[in-house]
């Protein structure tokens, strides 16, 4: 029995176009995130005219910041500015995992994560890596207050068709990377349950530069989470988890809840929390793709990032696997354009972007989840012996504590294999699970 279609526009829309009449864009990218924007500079400089559609207004940070781990500066540097963002690291000494009062669990330095993993880590915020990535596209690419609706994913001989402030546009690739939520997966994918919610929810805040000096860190509780990183202008990128019910909103203001969790923990969270205002605070629910879906991509439509393999953040995966999926899409589509049919070209393009893409993406998700169980115990005893076995491996130095990212931090795009000497690391999500 043949899959079930997205809902086809009426005839009328689909007359032929005059000599005169607009080519519409043969590459569509719905969502002007991280990664869409990534899929659409690398779709360009491959000689795709692309358009981004983003339903805001305008691009905004939502999210306040995120770390580049190494895997996703090697993606970046396919498209030609891996370098541009290594030069904004600003972690260059000690960092670790802390308790509440402050006592140091372990230690590790980004020194022994470059060793590690052929790079290093750079945590920034999220308005500096879409600005790097938008002003790699040519003006008028990026079309925002645009909701789009994908109403045909195409097929053999016939192109995928979206609807945006209600014009049709067709093209020969849909990029669909929409978010966790994403309208287009549902329309691909109309049968499959999508991310479930992990038990868990976050909070993002970005604070001007403190007036101490302070080190970087995770810290753990029962059941809460808080992390502090210093971002390249000399503001300070905070985040903070904590076991809540999936929905709700503080009655008293996010600031105000985060103050009466954590504001009585070691320094620098009180500074940063007296350092913030209460707009500056993001709340969001952290959520999993918990089934897998059939594939990333159906027609002439592919799924990437959240869209496709929502994850928690307690491996800080989110934003660099949407970095790694738009630059093997664009490697796996690269020819399709050059192609004597690009109806044979491009299902066989997809379909192997889904399958170098799914079993990893999902091996990850699960690793995350392991991870996201780990950093939310309640229980008294459970959490004490967590504490007791960080502090006890420890002792065998900071290659030990960054395991959790071997076979994630380590991958490279196809083609360009991990350099010699950075650690002999395969890329392959098989090594040492959490």
């Amino acid at each position: 029995m043949p899959a079930p279609d997205v809902p086809r526009v009426p005839r009328a829309a689909h007359s032929p176009r005059t000599p005169h009449s607009p080519r519409p864009p043969r590459a569509l990218v719905i969502g002007a995130g991280v990664g869409g924007l990534t899929a659409a500079v690398a779709l360009h400089r491959d000689g795709w005219p692309v358009t981004v559609l983003e339903r805001a207004p305008r691009i905004e940070a939502v999210g306040a910041g995120l770390g580049i781990t190494p895997n996703a500066l090697r993606a970046l540097d396919l498209i030609g500015f891996g370098d541009t963002v290594r030069s904004l690291r600003t972690w260059t000494g000690e960092g670790g995992l802390r308790t509440p009062s402050g006592r140091w669990l372990s230690r590790m330095t980004n020194d022994a994560a470059a060793e590690r993993f052929g790079g290093p880590l750079v945590p920034l915020h999220r308005a500096t890596l879409i600005g790097l990535l938008a002003a790699r596209l040519p003006e008028g690419a990026i079309r925002t207050g645009a909701e789009a609706v994908l109403t045909h994913r195409g097929g053999p001989g016939e192109p995928a068709r979206v609807r945006a402030n209600g014009t049709e546009l067709e093209a020969e690739l849909v990029v669909a990377a929409d978010g966790i939520h994403s309208p287009a997966r549902g329309a691909l994918f109309p049968g499959h349950p999508g991310p479930r919610y992990v038990g868990f929810t976050t909070w993002r805040l970005v604070v001007p530069e403190l007036a101490r000096p302070f080190t970087p860190h995770e810290t753990w509780g029962r059941g809460v989470l808080w992390g502090t990183q210093p971002l390249p202008d000399g503001r300070t990128y905070a985040y903070a988890t904590a076991a809540v019910s999936p929905g709700g909103s503080s009655p008293d203001g996010e600031l105000a809840e985060l103050l009466r969790r954590f504001g009585g923990w070691h320094e620098p969270v009180p500074a940063l929390l007296a350092a913030a205002a209460p707009e500056d605070v993001l709340r969001s629910d952290a959520y999993r793709m918990a089934r897998a879906l059939p594939a990333y991509h159906r027609g002439r439509v592919a799924l990437l990032g959240d869209a496709a393999h929502a994850m928690p953040p307690t491996l800080g995966q989110g934003g660099n696997q949407a970095v790694e999926d738009a630059v093997v899409l664009a490697h796996h589509v690269r020819n399709v354009r050059h192609a004597g049919s690009s109806a044979t070209a491009l299902p066989v393009a997809l379909a192997a972007y889904s399958a170098e893409r799914l079993p990893r993406t999902m091996e990850i998700v699960r690793r995350a989840s392991r991870a996201a169980r780990m950093n939310t115990l309640t229980s008294a005893p459970a959490c004490a012996l967590r504490d007791a076995s960080f502090a006890a491996l420890s002792g065998f130095g900071p290659q030990l504590a960054l395991r959790a990212l071997d076979g994630i931090a380590d991958w490279s795009p196809p083609g360009h294999p991990y350099p010699a000497g950075a650690g002999g690391r395969s890329g392959r999500t098989e090594t040492t699970p959490t």
